[in-house]
């Protein structure tokens, strides 16, 4: 959106150059990036970067308010409350697509929001490789709240690890290895120097976890939760313990707030930011164009049941409707220029809870499909996983 940066990244661009960046990306750490990453970063003016954040702010300040919390705990369903809950999150993701306002001004709207942890391990490194290798002006960050690297690494460590020891700090995941954002659990890792764990390799003895290196039996002490539920759902796995069970750990990251701050939350805000959303058993009768509407079932991730071409019959065939929502569709703006026409983006505001929620970086995912995802972007280029700059 920054036009001269684009023009002379586009004009600088070389397919040798991106290969080079790819090779880099991959060989971060033990694993490489199983999901396609984009040909560019996004470049912000300061009027599109101090937008978003005001975006991001005002939204945040309404998932504080008692009004909120005492609504969001509905979220849970009941046989998945997990016991221990903390008083707050301590991720937070918001999502923005970027749209227009009425004046046909660049304009952040919420998409969606989650209060569970993203990719913060693996955008550290995406953007310094990022600014090796794609010349990014030195006065550009892709933090936010006047962080550099190693304000970003220290909050981390504080946040995840907390005052323990490493050793007793895992990364919680289902078979990691086989999931795609698994180079994140890597650059955790390495930036942290915490391990990653499967769920099916824990044992539990009382109310303890232990984990096991080599024959060396470990007593877990906090967890860096990275499970979702849905996941866990569909995968028929032999555990030695529930979520659900009173376990004398820590959680960095409660699994409670994956549902509280959610698509659940969505009707529950308001604000200009803010698309009119409703949860479908709320609506006493259908809008008059559900085609500008998206159905959104609550209980899913990663893009798994949404419906963009609403119709009546599509409503009146939904069993549970306290289980959708009904959200007015975004016009996304074309706003990143490229040699094969124009991407549309959302950009993921990244908080960690520091005595509050404190804005610290960002992920941008680009798309030239009717939605963003691998499945709406085959055979695409400029799409995928990417980071935003801004001028600090």
């Amino acid at each position: 959106m920054q036009h001269e940066l684009r023009e002379q990244f586009n004009k600088n661009f070389t397919q040798e150059k991106y290969s080079a960046f790819l090779s880099a990306i991959n060989n971060i750490c033990q694993y490489p990036a199983d999901f396609r990453v984009a040909e560019s970063p996004l470049f912000l003016t300061s009027e599109f970067a101090n937008e978003i954040q005001n975006a991001a702010h005002e939204i945040a300040v309404q998932l504080q308010t008692e009004d909120f919390k005492q609504k969001s705990k509905a979220a849970i369903p009941q046989n998945l409350f997990v016991p221990g809950e903390t008083d707050h999150p301590l991720f937070i993701q918001i999502d923005f697509a970027v749209s227009y306002d009425e004046n046909g001004n660049y304009f952040p709207k919420l998409i969606e929001l989650q209060g569970f942890p993203s990719l913060y391990g693996y955008q550290y490194f995406l953007g310094k490789i990022s600014k090796e290798f794609f010349n990014v002006p030195g006065n550009y960050k892709s933090y936010f709240s006047g962080i550099d690297d190693t304000a970003y690494v220290n909050l981390l460590k504080k946040i995840i690890v907390a005052d323990k020891d490493p050793e007793n700090v895992i990364l919680l995941e289902i078979e990691p290895e086989k999931q795609k954002t698994r180079i994140d659990f890597a650059c955790t890792e390495k930036l942290l120097g915490i391990k990653t764990v499967s769920l099916t390799d824990i044992k539990k003895s009382g109310k303890k976890l232990f984990y096991k290196i080599g024959n060396k039996e470990i007593q877990i002490n906090r967890i860096y939760n990275r499970i979702i539920f849905d996941e866990l759902f569909k995968k028929e796995i032999k555990t030695d313990f529930k979520l659900t069970d009173e376990l004398d750990v820590e959680w960095a990251g409660h699994p409670n707030w994956f549902f509280k701050i959610s698509k659940h939350s969505l009707p529950l805000l308001n604000g200009s930011y803010v698309p009119d959303c409703f949860y479908l058993n709320d609506i006493n009768g259908y809008p008059d164009d559900p085609q500008n509407y998206v159905l959104k079932p609550l209980y899913s991730f990663a893009g798994s049941g949404v419906e963009v071409d609403v119709t009546p019959d599509m409503l009146n065939e939904v069993q549970d409707k306290s289980s959708y929502i009904l959200q007015k569709k975004i016009e996304y703006a074309p706003v990143l220029k490229t040699p094969e026409g124009f991407a549309k983006a959302e950009i993921r505001m990244m908080f960690l809870w520091d005595a509050k929620p404190l804005l610290v970086n960002n992920l941008v995912r680009l798309s030239k499909g009717k939605m963003m995802g691998v499945n709406f972007n085959k055979n695409q280029t400029w799409v995928g996983s990417s980071i935003a700059f801004h001028n600090v």
